[in-house]
């Protein structure tokens, strides 16, 4: 079926290896019926590059491996109007350049917080029950009665109200154990934590009182080391944290030297640096869980952000509002 040519051109530009899997056939075949969808990088390029069409282009499909958006580039495409970017954050891709020619922007990010909401709800789940350390103890014995401990009313602390943080939030407050909530966030107020089932308190405190930290803040230059030793260290001992946000929220070495003691498990979807280096002490804790930012949209998942990008198209096209739209004076604070 050959492609209206009144119709505005789209260009799809990310990495090769995953582009099929975000936007395969059938998506792009729904794409089509809106767009002129001109060919992307080869399948054999190393990395995305930008097409020749890119001249062309009014729309620009952006995701994983897409080169950053500067004026350079953007004097390549001076038809771009709209930017829909079928991954999450879009801070290493968007320049100044983007916002001063008035170009839209749109994220993915609502899509792909779906499986890391569920990632860590299944993880505080496992947290509360100290399962690392329950496991490396199993070959010494059975553990008695008074060793174990159960979900049921433990204290999780969630740092950031971003929308994971609401959403994990939503998840505990919906669930029968019985959780004590608490939030700590700075741009919340009392009695919005309040509507979101839980108490605001301050960093130290919400360390202090809970079993399991859970780290869902952006990375930004205040938050930035945040959990450093000193709040680590008010974590009560056999507590938990928990990170799927950005591993530089945490100070490594604090936590580092904390797990190496054995007074704090964790479970850590993102580190700093990232990946560790080979032999790194937290990758062979038996207490410690590290994993290659698993949490967000993975394999088959990553068509929710192609099928969200694709309806942020369509709704362009028809001047409907963008659910993803995202802002020069909102970029600041997102992840």
């Amino acid at each position: 079926m050959t492609a209206r040519p009144d119709l505005p051109t789209a260009v799809c530009v990310m990495d090769p290896a995953i582009a099929g899997q975000v936007l395969p056939a059938r998506l792009r075949a729904r794409l089509s019926a809106s767009v002129r969808l001109a060919p992307g990088p080869a399948p054999s390029a190393p990395r995305a590059t930008f097409p020749a069409q890119f001249a062309e282009a009014e729309i620009l499909i952006s995701g994983w491996g897409c080169p950053r958006l500067t004026a350079g580039v953007l004097d390549r495409a001076p038809r771009l109007r709209a930017v829909m970017h079928a991954a999450g954050t879009v801070k290493s891709l968007v320049s100044d350049a983007v916002w001063e020619r008035g170009i839209v922007v749109s994220s993915a990010a609502d899509a792909n917080a779906g499986p890391v909401i569920a990632y860590t709800l299944a993880l505080i789940t496992l947290a509360a029950r100290r399962t690392l350390t329950m496991a490396a103890r199993y070959g010494a014995g059975w553990p008695r009665a008074d060793d174990r401990s159960g979900a049921d009313g433990s204290t999780v602390g969630i740092v950031g109200a971003s929308r994971i943080g609401r959403g994990v939030l939503a998840g505990l407050r919906g669930s029968d154990a019985g959780h004590r909530l608490l939030l700590t966030d700075p741009w919340v107020t009392d009695e919005e934590a309040r509507r979101l089932g839980a108490q605001r308190v301050e960093l130290a405190e919400l360390c202090r009182r809970s079993a399991v930290v859970s780290v869902h803040t952006p990375l930004l230059p205040e938050t930035t080391g945040l959990l450093d030793a000193e709040m680590l260290g008010l974590v009560p001992d056999g507590g938990v944290l928990i990170n799927t946000a950005r591993g530089a929220v945490v100070d490594t070495e604090a936590l580092t030297r904390e797990c190496v003691s054995g007074r704090l498990e964790a479970y850590l979807d993102v580190t700093d640096p990232e990946p560790l280096p080979a032999g790194h002490p937290l990758l062979s804790l038996p207490h410690v869980l590290v994993t290659p930012h698993i949490a967000g949209a993975q394999g088959s998942e990553v068509q929710r952000l192609g099928r969200y990008a694709v309806a942020e198209v369509e709704r362009w096209l028809t001047g409907a509002p963008l659910l993803g739209a995202v802002t020069r004076e909102a970029l600041p604070h997102l992840a």
